[in-house]
């Protein structure tokens, strides 16, 4: 009888990280005041070995993706595209945002990311990194891939997606 294992390959590297401002709405007629983390940001990756290589991944090909990833949302406000209670417009180089019909937010074009996320929770922050990471390796063998964001110290939440 033969054993079976899984690998697992973790990236927590100090470097990471991204800061940004948002704020998030709640059940009911509630939205919180802009405000701003320095978050965190891991990768756990499960697979097989690559042939030849010995490797789940290659470990400086995942760091590239992940610095990338970070960069894009480093010192930018974070904006959910699908929330229902929010109304987000580009125009001449400004974005506007307005809650529940009022006028809330006017930011230059470049200062933001407008993510297509319902909230900028930190879940949902995790799922939509979980997304690009497996768009962007794709062409490796993994089982799963789960990323997990931090906004403050011992305040974290993880999404993990199994692929087939």
């Amino acid at each position: 009888m033969g054993t079976r294992g899984e690998f697992k390959v973790a990236i927590t590297k100090e470097d990471l990280v991204f800061a940004a401002a948002h704020f998030i709405t709640f059940a009911g007629h509630r939205c919180e005041k802009l405000h701003g983390h320095n978050y965190r940001a891991s990768l756990l990756v499960e697979g097989g070995l690559e042939k030849d290589s010995w490797f789940v991944v290659d470990f400086s090909a995942v760091k590239k993706v992940m610095r990338a990833l970070t960069a894009e949302l480093d010192h930018r406000v974070l904006l959910p595209r699908d929330n229902p209670k929010l109304a987000i417009s580009e125009e001449n180089g400004s974005v506007r945002v307005a809650f529940d019909g009022e006028p809330r937010y006017v930011f230059p074009a470049g200062d933001c990311v407008i993510l297509p996320i319902p909230n900028t929770t930190v879940e949902m922050l995790a799922q939509y990194l979980a997304g690009r990471v497996r768009a962007e390796l794709r062409a490796m063998h993994l089982k799963s891939i789960e990323v997990e964001v931090e906004e403050n110290f011992g305040q974290s939440a993880s999404y993990r997606e199994t692929l087939d």
